[in-house]
């Protein structure tokens, strides 16, 4: 018998709205801004969300011959860095309250400041301070900070006002730019580190969680290590176009200068992040959070490094794009160092805004663990460490 028609559209309906409602429930959820994924992938875990203690490794602890001033002799020959203006003296005595409570006091290594103009009686004092090690104030050589000679000023003013299009951030700060270039090749020719081997970078308004209770430079010494980290990112391709190309120029000239247990597969992975890879040229971007570094000066003073630096530094990249010192720091080792001399600190929590490392440790308190960052949840899609736990590991 035929159904009647007022019954057939009413089937049809509750079938469409049938199919609606099973779709409702298993359509695909949106990203913010189009965003690629925010989170590590069902595949990756977070780390830091594993119980850490202190590295593996030879580990010196504090004792008597850490005291103060010439007491001190277990002491090698390192220091606590900071490049910071009088003006961000607040921030300065916060990080450095942060790092004497966690590290330094039980060590009492020396900190050394650097300025483009002399440091305040007042910066002196109040920095004097808050530590019983011996503080040390030095005025950068303008040799070292001013804009080099090669650089065409008509250029790089068309050159900023390009990047300010492309919202590339200080694209048109001068001393920023000078910052990038003193940080990258510069700093350790300093006469004031001439006796140094090792450096902490430490950069104002920066924090520290955890209680650190082995000396970190002894345990670089010690482990046969150039470099640590705490914080992976990936960068603005808009800022570093011509890097990788220049580099690519650089290493096609020095092929011996590659080491042969590099993290080439690192520097160069276009799979997680395939637009910046494109945008820089064949660099995933991929880069150490350089406002904390614990390293080895002898590596910047090698021939590779400072023909390197030289090398990209009469490209002018510093000045007609946005170079830093990350990206530049990070390739130097990526390429042209033994990978497993470089050091992930999981153990040290930190934080610059807006990013953290935070660890699962009974050490740590003040930060929430495994958190990388507080902002907005975009912002987990710039944590490069999952690449670099894929092609290095984790020591």
């Amino acid at each position: 018998m035929a159904i009647a028609r007022p019954v057939r559209a009413l089937g049809l309906a509750a079938v469409v709205m049938w199919c609606f409602f099973i779709w409702q429930l298993f359509q695909p959820t949106a990203s913010p801004m189009g965003a690629v994924k925010t989170k590590l992938s069902s595949t990756e875990s977070d780390p830091n969300l594993d119980p850490t203690g202190e590295p593996e490794g030879i580990l010196t602890y504090a004792s008597g011959e850490y005291a103060p001033g010439p007491a001190g002799t277990a002491r090698i020959n390192a220091t606590l860095l900071a490049l910071v203006r009088n003006e961000e003296l607040d921030g300065m005595l916060q990080a450095m309250r942060d790092l004497e409570r966690t590290w330094n006091k039980k060590f009492n290594y020396p900190w050394t400041f650097f300025n483009d103009v002399p440091f305040s009686d007042e910066f002196k004092k109040k920095t004097q301070a808050e530590t019983k090690a011996e503080c040390r104030y030095e005025v950068i050589p303008k040799e070292h900070w001013e804009v080099p000679s090669w650089i065409n000023d008509d250029l790089f003013r068309e050159s900023t006002q390009i990047l300010k299009e492309k919202n590339v951030q200080y694209a048109d700060k001068v001393s920023y730019h000078q910052m990038c270039r003193w940080n990258s090749g510069m700093f350790y020719k300093h006469p004031a580190l001439a006796n140094m081997q090792y450096y902490w970078r430490v950069e104002p308004k920066v924090h520290f969680f955890c209680d650190v209770d082995y000396d970190v430079f002894r345990y670089m010494q010690d482990n046969n290590k150039t470099y640590g980290f705490t914080i992976n990112l990936y960068d603005s391709p808009e800022s570093i176009p011509t890097l990788w190309p220049e580099t690519h120029k650089f290493i096609t000239e020095h092929p011996e200068y590659v080491h042969e247990n590099n993290a080439m597969n690192w520097l160069t992975d276009k799979t997680r992040r395939p637009g910046h890879y494109e945008k820089a040229n064949g660099y995933s971007t991929c880069h150490f959070w350089s406002n904390f570094e614990i390293a080895d000066m002898s590596f910047w003073r090698s021939k590779a490094y400072e023909d390197y630096f030289n090398h990209l530094d009469r490209a002018g990249g510093f000045f007609y794009e946005r170079w830093g010192d990350a990206p530049v720091h990070s390739i130097a080792l990526g390429l042209f160092e033994d990978k497993n001399r470089i050091h992930w600190f999981r153990d040290i929590g930190y934080q610059h805004i807006p990013f953290f490392n935070c660890p699962n440790s009974p050490k740590c308190k003040g930060c929430v663990t495994g958190r990388f960052t507080d902002g907005e949840a975009w912002l987990n899609k710039e944590d490069c460490r999952p690449n670099w736990f894929k092609y290095v590991g984790m020591g």
